[in-house]
């Protein structure tokens, strides 16, 4: 049964952390976001599946048609605004697999003019500049701003080796009841952890999670070095001032630090048509 609509976040709900983790899959669930943001690629690398949410409600004011770039280090200047123009063809009620773009070939131009201007100064402009080439050509396969988003953090999770598997939440069967969805999305890939985000954990139902057999655990980043600004700006910056390896390291210490399980997914094929580490993975490609 697909399912759509907003989640609240008034509950006070909460859990524990402090469980043992659990052995199995661990299992993050996040809308497709354009060039995501750091604190985002962080939560979804510590994953062994990403469930991609595209059966809810588009919102505007959120990351799936937008990314915020900051100014490479050591330049002036403010974060700005990389977006989309996305039509939704049933209003408010379009729901992000709906989604689509407006002007693909402005947009094409807009994604690869701006970040060609904040980072082709940055260390590993180079390493990133072919690979954002390869996702430009998306534009000419579709026209839905949730797979270009979809297809931009995969991008960026495959320049830092990541092992996980993707699904689709319109793939599987869930029910509408907040806590219920989420559990029943997690169970379905056989997931026995769910990183959650610091909102989220207020209103989920742990007794929900606690028969379905699936641990639900607190997913954050610190504030400080690296991580100041994560959970506002695009993690390109830091892809292209660290590099593919350096930021790896980093977002592989951070999982350890969320006391993830061990990764193992089978190989699925790749989305961008050109090398990319052997342990990425994507079991959908355009």
């Amino acid at each position: 049964m697909h399912t759509s609509g907003f989640w609240p976040t008034d509950s006070t709900a909460s859990c524990s952390s402090d469980a043992a983790p659990a052995a199995g899959p661990v299992c993050a669930i996040h809308q497709p976001n354009l060039f995501p943001r750091l604190s985002t690629l962080a939560k979804l690398f510590a994953a062994d599946v990403w469930i991609v949410l595209d059966d809810v409600q588009f919102a505007r004011r959120d990351y799936q048609h937008r990314a915020r770039l900051a100014p490479a280090a050591g330049t002036p200047g403010l974060a700005r605004w990389l977006s989309i123009p996305t039509h939704l063809p049933a209003g408010r009620a379009t729901l992000i697999r709906d989604a689509r773009v407006v002007a693909p070939v402005l947009s094409r131009h807009r994604i690869a003019d701006l970040l060609r201007e904040h980072y082709r100064t940055t260390p590993h402009w180079a390493a990133f500049k072919p690979r954002l080439e390869v996702l430009l050509d998306v534009f000419e396969r579709t026209d839905r701003t949730g797979t270009v988003a979809q297809e931009s953090t995969l991008l960026l999770l495959s320049m830092v080796g990541w092992s996980g598997r993707v699904v689709v939440s319109s793939d599987l069967n869930a029910s509408t009841n907040r806590s219920q969805r989420l559990a029943d999305l997690c169970s379905a890939v056989g997931a026995a952890t769910y990183l959650c985000g610091t909102g989220g954990m207020r209103y989920i139902e742990p007794a929900v999670f606690d028969r379905a057999a699936v641990q639900p655990r607190p997913f954050a980043v610190p504030n400080s070095g690296l991580w100041a600004g994560a959970s506002r700006t695009s993690a390109v910056a830091a892809l292209t001032a660290y590099g593919p390896q350096r930021l790896a390291e980093l977002l592989e210490h951070r999982a350890a630090a969320r006391s993830r399980t061990s990764r193992s997914a089978p190989p699925w094929p790749v989305p961008l048509h050109e090398p990319v580490p052997a342990r990425h993975v994507h079991p959908r490609p355009l």
